[in-house]
């Protein structure tokens, strides 16, 4: 299990004069096989010097750019809105994206006796002017059929989305129209302009959502959209589609397998599923892509269900989300549409709902190791989810079940939430990156933000699905620690730089629930604890010396973080 100190010494920030030296012992992941470490002598430090007066190179925060959420009648919730607002002010979220916004629990779509439609946005805006008003705009995914226009209903989820393309794809224009206009007419073209418009989601898994369909019938759903969206405004963006996860390159996997040989995985090409294939469509009609979008999970597995025999479950290399960035960048860019925008608009280490890897410390070093180690790629990669106000099964009883949300029901903050938050604190030029850590200065005023982050180097593979909590347990207490050496010369003298860790004993929420002895649930009193305690990362204060010299060295922990900011 994982270790913990105190509740009551967790819960005080530590402000010491200088750094004192970190260890953890590493231990085996249970029911894997044990990771080998580092072969003798090979250096695994994370060496940063930086002088913080040259000149630094753009870091455009597309990590913060969007966020998922489950379905759109969840963002009615008031826990959902204190959620929302907490992770826009803390991890930077600009943009959320939600199943749903057609699902008839939002009442926007009926039909008369006659079979006329009749339109009721009031739900939609209820939701939209609440997150409008905290500062995060909508990421507006058009699905799925109303039930009065679904031919198939209750294809997926507890909540019933009726996954299947519409009966009438003229009414489904109609309703489209009516639904865009009315948001140009409530918030104005200049805001609406700002927003995205994706048709669909993942359309290719034909069981779950869009089932009775094919490729041909969503790009036709997609033509008839794009169509009816830019005759309101040209400059409405629009894109697709949407589809899930990358597959493995059919004629290697092919090869592969033909050879009657174990294969590796790693060692085979993997593309994203119709994104050629729908840009030559709509080369070949004429039709406008803003954004291309796809979800890009680092398993071989598109969704997970429980009651659904387990899959394959291939793990790939923590290296997998970097390389299907670049594989489809050069799809984009030697398309026909090279200025459209890349919006991954669905991400995490699985999409499973129930791993406990979500909840981990080594869920915020993957984050942190996948996002930074991606930069310049794309323009936003959506994690999966915010909230664990989350609604796609419901025979979860745990509060910490290992949900996608950064922030569990009781508004208790995970690891992840900490990765984002510390990326978030980064500034928009890069001064020096390696592999573990970067350097960055804020160009409005000059100010330095450094990070570092021990995703075990040898952990060579992405996160693998925990279906315990002793099974995630296992991986945060296995893998290498490293040393942190950080140089930064040509700082103001005696410059002031909060330096935090998060580590097992320090923000680690589930850690501390497990330290309480897992109440189920938590009563107040435990929850109010439980929510300082995720919040108590260990700070310290250093300074510069008289020259604007800081050098800071230490053992960082395997899964752990660290964040160096100048005050």
């Amino acid at each position: 299990m994982r270790k913990s100190g105190t509740t009551g010494c967790r819960r005080r920030a530590e402000f010491v004069s200088a750094l004192s030296t970190l260890f953890l012992f590493a231990a085996t992941v249970a029911g894997q096989a044990p990771a080998s470490g580092p072969s003798s002598g090979e250096d695994i430090a994370i060496h940063l010097t930086a002088d913080a007066t040259v000149p630094g190179k753009p870091l455009i925060h597309f990590w913060s750019r969007v966020v998922g959420a489950g379905r759109a009648n969840e963002g009615l919730r008031s826990t959902w809105q204190e959620e929302l607002a907490l992770a826009a002010k803390y991890d930077g979220f600009e943009y959320v994206r939600f199943h749903g916004i057609f699902q008839d629990d939002m009442f926007v779509y009926r039909e008369d006796a006659l079979g006329n439609p009749v339109y009721n946005f009031q739900y939609v805006d209820d939701l939209y002017d609440r997150m409008l008003a905290q500062g995060v705009r909508p990421f507006v995914e058009l699905s799925f059929s109303p039930g009065a226009l679904a031919p198939v209903h209750n294809t997926t989820f507890w909540w019933r989305a009726d996954g299947s393309p519409p009966s009438d794809y003229k009414k489904w224009a109609s309703l489209v129209h009516a639904f865009v206009q009315h948001c140009v007419d409530r918030y104005g073209i200049d805001e609406v302009r700002r927003w995205y418009f994706e048709v669909w989601n993942e359309p290719n898994l034909y069981e779950s959502f869009f089932r009775g369909g094919s490729q041909e019938q969503y790009f036709e759903l997609y033509r008839v959209t794009v169509q009816t969206i830019k005759a309101i405004d040209p400059g409405l963006r629009v894109g697709g589609p949407a589809t899930s996860n990358f597959n493995m390159d059919p004629d290697a996997l092919q090869n592969a397998e033909a050879s009657g040989q174990p294969f590796d995985p790693f060692s085979i090409p993997w593309r994203p599923v119709w994104i050629t294939e729908f840009l030559n469509y709509c080369q070949q009609n004429h039709l406008p892509v803003d954004f291309v979008s796809t979800h890009p999970y680092p398993q071989d597995f598109a969704i997970d269900q429980p009651g659904v025999p387990e899959r394959q479950h291939y793990r790939r290399s923590i290296d997998a989300t970097r390389d299907d960035l670049r594989t489809i960048r050069e799809i984009v860019n030697h398309s026909a549409y090279p200025k459209a925008e890349i919006q991954l608009t669905e991400w995490n280490s699985s999409p499973s709902p129930v791993d406990h890897a979500h909840d981990s410390l080594a869920a915020a070093a993957f984050v942190a190791k996948t996002n930074l180690e991606s930069t310049g790629l794309v323009d936003s990669l959506s994690y999966w989810v915010f909230t664990d106000v989350f609604e796609e099964n419901r025979n979860i009883d745990s509060i910490f079940h290992g949900g996608f949300g950064l922030i569990n029901y009781q508004e208790i903050v995970k690891p992840a939430f900490h990765a984002y938050r510390m990326m978030n604190e980064l500034g928009d030029q890069i001064l020096a990156q390696v592999p573990g850590g970067i350097v960055t200065r804020f160009s409005k005023n000059g100010l330095v933000s450094a990070m570092a982050y021990n995703y075990p180097p040898e952990m060579k593979a992405s996160l693998p699905v925990s279906n315990t909590l002793q099974a995630a347990d296992a991986i945060d207490d296995s893998g290498s620690a490293r040393t942190f050496a950080l140089d930064l010369i040509h700082l103001p003298p005696g410059a002031s730089f909060v330096i935090e860790i998060l580590d097992k004993q320090h923000g680690d929420a589930v850690a501390a629930w497990e330290a309480m002895g897992k109440p189920e649930p938590p009563n107040r009193k435990q929850t109010e604890l439980l929510r300082e305690d995720a919040w108590n990362t260990r700070k310290e204060l250093m300074r510069a010396d008289a020259e604007g010299r800081l050098h800071i060295q230490i053992s960082l922990p395997p899964w752990a973080l660290m964040s160096v900011h100048q005050m």
